[in-house]
């Protein structure tokens, strides 16, 4: 009677981590050659190449060429890893900040020293999406998401019993919104403020507008 054939056990938190290994490898490589060569200049053949690994790895780790810009956008967000938003280190130290005004430094301090790296990124989305239909679509996908998660840090906010009465939680994530976007941003640091004097400008704005 034959013996019974044995079979290798599948590891899969073995090859999870390679994935993840293999993606962080990309994302790397991409945030690279973007920064060398802008989102135009640089092919996903380029970012393969760097990389080491085929084109359609890319493909299947994070997508096309505009949502490999966005993943590099979100590992900036994630302090090298594109997590979702409740998992990054700004938002916890937000939501773990006692009362609004708090809350409003912590989250202000976060955008003077992120956005220098984001907005470069979603500005290379807006001006590739003036002929890219991917690239529009990825960041006005963007710009939702980021309204969404204003209405979080709203909510947040009106759980200090802080908030001005005649606000609603639509009113201050919109107010929120407009001044953490990229065009505010450039708008500010265009006439030579530096990413610092934004934010204490944003946390100025927030704090006088927003509560009692």
């Amino acid at each position: 009677m034959p013996e019974p054939v044995k079979t290798r056990r599948y590891d899969a938190t073995t090859r999870r981590r390679r994935a993840e290994a293999t993606r962080r490898r990309i994302l790397r490589a991409a945030a690279a050659l973007f920064a060398e060569h802008g989102y135009a200049g640089t092919a996903v053949s380029q970012v393969a190449r760097r990389a080491r690994v085929s084109v359609d790895t890319v493909y299947a780790s994070v997508g096309r060429k505009p949502q490999l810009l966005l993943a590099v956008h979100d590992a900036v967000l994630g302090g090298g890893e594109p997590v979702p938003a409740e998992q990054r280190d700004y938002v916890r130290a937000v939501r773990e900040a006692v009362g609004a005004r708090a809350k409003i430094a912590v989250y202000a301090e976060a955008l003077g020293r992120l956005l220098p790296g984001t907005v470069p990124i979603a500005e290379a989305l807006r001006v590739a999406g003036q002929t890219d239909a991917d690239c529009r679509a990825v960041r006005a996908g963007l710009d939702e998401r980021r309204a969404r998660n204003m209405r979080l840090f709203a909510a947040d906010l009106r759980a200090t019993g802080e908030l001005r009465d005649d606000l609603t939680d639509d009113d201050v994530a919109e107010l929120v919104w407009s001044m953490n976007s990229p065009e505010y941003y450039l708008l500010v640091t265009g006439r030579g403020a530096t990413p610092e004097e934004y934010a204490g400008r944003v946390a100025d704005v927030w704090t006088r507008t927003l509560l009692r």
